[in-house]
């Protein structure tokens, strides 16, 4: 693909398509423009990038408990969240990468809920047959996954990008507490989190919650 068609197929502007992958507006001018070719390196990791993310652009609905699914391990059998998220991770399979609430318990980030039912990955849809599993995409680039104690899950941008995207299904409470968490641990700042243009002015209303959400 060229960079056009991989930012076409995206639906994003040449603003957009910038911001999404740290590459200048200028540079994307140019490079859709003919004055200058991408290094074919810089064109391939791009085009991998672009499949990935387009695989990842689905709709999740949250499910409702199914008697004819298979039940994950409950957290409130569990003292931690990490030790509940290895048995959710060795029920999975270790083809998985847990997101959104899972991520930021991984990262100490957020603690849970002691009712948690809702599990957010990325894997293959066949997780489904648990109860309680969203599927977010079926691919994710390595690059946008940490592991830690061989249990893989989104890094923190990721995660809050794809907690703006799914925010009319999300409890907020567990992005803010995190975002919140990493204001502080970054005096005072959230230098660092990048989101995409079209979540800027939702994510700016999310910090200035996440700013006081210790104050008092």
């Amino acid at each position: 693909m060229t960079i056009r068609e991989m930012r076409e197929q995206l639906k994003e502007t040449q603003s957009g398509f910038s911001a999404r992958y740290g590459i200048p507006v200028r540079t994307v001018q140019n490079w859709e423009a003919g004055i200058r070719k991408p290094p074919e390196y810089i064109e391939l990791l791009l085009e991998e990038r672009v499949k990935s993310d387009l695989v990842n652009h689905k709709t999740a609905t949250l499910p409702e408990y199914n008697a004819k699914k298979l039940n994950l391990p409950r957290r409130c059998d569990y003292i931690g969240a990490m030790a509940w998220l290895e048995a959710v991770y060795e029920a999975l399979g270790r083809d998985v990468v847990f997101g959104l609430d899972e991520a930021l318990m991984c990262e100490e980030r957020f603690g849970g809920r002691n009712d948690e039912f809702v599990i957010w990955v990325y894997g293959d849809d066949s997780m489904t047959r648990y109860n309680g599993v969203v599927v977010l995409g079926n691919r994710i680039s390595t690059y946008e996954v940490e592991s830690k104690n061989g249990i893989r899950y989104t890094k923190f941008n990721r995660t809050l990008c794809d907690a703006l995207t799914n925010e009319d299904l999300l409890d907020m409470q567990g992005i803010t507490e995190a975002l919140s968490r990493y204001y502080f641990e970054h005096e005072n700042s959230f230098a660092g989190i990048v989101v995409p243009p079209e979540y800027q002015e939702r994510f700016e209303s999310l910090a200035r919650d996440a700013a006081e959400y210790y104050s008092d």
